[in-house]
């Protein structure tokens, strides 16, 4: 287990309360002096006590030794203000950029020098769905991007083994700690990824305390998703509706277009115009005008025009107001 003293800081620092994101952006930069933190933490943080060096030095190896419980030999963490800590894209505020990753395998995927594309979707495609994102993700490795998706069920792992059998590398980020991949169906899959050369990262090092914390946990790995990607490709996802249907691909989503990180569709205008399934894909191209739709029609261009940073590419068969009049 790999852990810089750095990181320490940026982990204690955050556990005081009223220190949040935006605070550890501000204040780390690496290389503080433990007396300089804990001077900043008494000029900032809500505590009802002043925070003495010696506390902050035992925060520091309380939280050293729980991570030590739960990390292998071969995991590693990596804090903002760390040389080899990763950009992200897009851009964001304070409080939402990532300061502290846990992570197995190639953290040099996360480079903004390395063409990273998000294939996200719905639990519970049909064998269309699949057999169209299998292709897009084919397509994909094929002109040099890595596969970046979120370990779920259904179109995420569709997209992580297909960028494996397709000889590419994928990254896998999680909502829960490195040490309970979720869901447990998927450890074989997680494990495949890093040997092969991938990643597997997340934000957490300890178990959610309640369903809430979990379910908040979820909706910051779709911001991850977003933000390690040059661009966000929806496969297939119900939007949200009256029924209760919905999935946290509409929040990856909604976060790439407040990011500022480019987004496409799966969809094919004469064979889903009547598949629930494909309900976001279709919101999300009334709403955004020029997004670009890959269908089986273009995927090759529409696929270079992504991995290559050309321009937003445009729907290609009919245009919005044609379709949804």
């Amino acid at each position: 287990m790999k852990i810089s003293e750095n990181a320490l800081n940026v982990l204690a620092a955050k556990s005081y309360r009223g220190i949040g994101r935006a605070w550890i952006v501000k204040n780390i930069k690496g290389g503080e002096t433990t007396a300089r933190i804990v001077s900043l933490l008494n000029e900032s943080s809500k505590q009802d006590f002043a925070v003495t060096k010696s506390d902050f030095d035992f925060l520091r190896e309380s939280i050293r030794t729980e991570i030590a419980k739960s990390l292998q030999a071969h995991d590693s963490v990596v804090a903002i203000g760390d040389r080899d800590f990763p950009e992200f894209r897009g851009n964001v505020k304070s409080s939402e950029q990532p300061i502290v990753l846990f992570y197995r395998g190639n953290l040099g995927l996360l480079s903004k020098n390395n063409r990273n594309i998000a294939v996200i979707g719905l639990l519970s495609p049909d064998e269309e769905i699949e057999q169209i994102e299998r292709e897009v993700v084919s397509t994909l490795i094929s002109h040099g991007a890595t596969i970046v998706s979120g370990l779920a069920l259904g179109c995420d792992t569709i997209a992580h083994k297909q960028a494996l059998s397709s000889e590419g590398k994928t990254v896998a980020i999680l909502p829960s700690a490195l040490s309970e991949i979720i869901p447990s169906s998927n450890k074989e899959l997680a494990e495949e990824i890093v040997k092969k050369s991938g990643l597997v990262v997340t934000e957490y090092f300890d178990k959610a305390k309640s369903k809430m914390e979990l379910n908040g946990r979820y909706q910051e790995r779709d911001r991850l998703q977003a933000l390690f990607s040059d661009c966000v490709i929806l496969a297939a996802s119900y939007a949200k509706n009256d029924m209760g249907l919905d999935s946290g691909s509409r929040l990856a989503m909604e976060y790439a277009a407040s990011y500022s990180i480019p987004r496409a569709v799966m969809y094919d205008f004469e064979i889903n115009a009547e598949n629930p399934k494909y309900d976001l894909n279709r919101q999300c191209i009334r709403e955004q005008i020029g997004l670009a739709v890959i269908n089986r029609g273009n995927m090759d261009r529409v696929v270079t025009e992504i991995v290559c940073h050309q321009s937003q590419p445009s729907i290609s068969q009919v245009g919005q107001t044609d379709l949804f009049g």
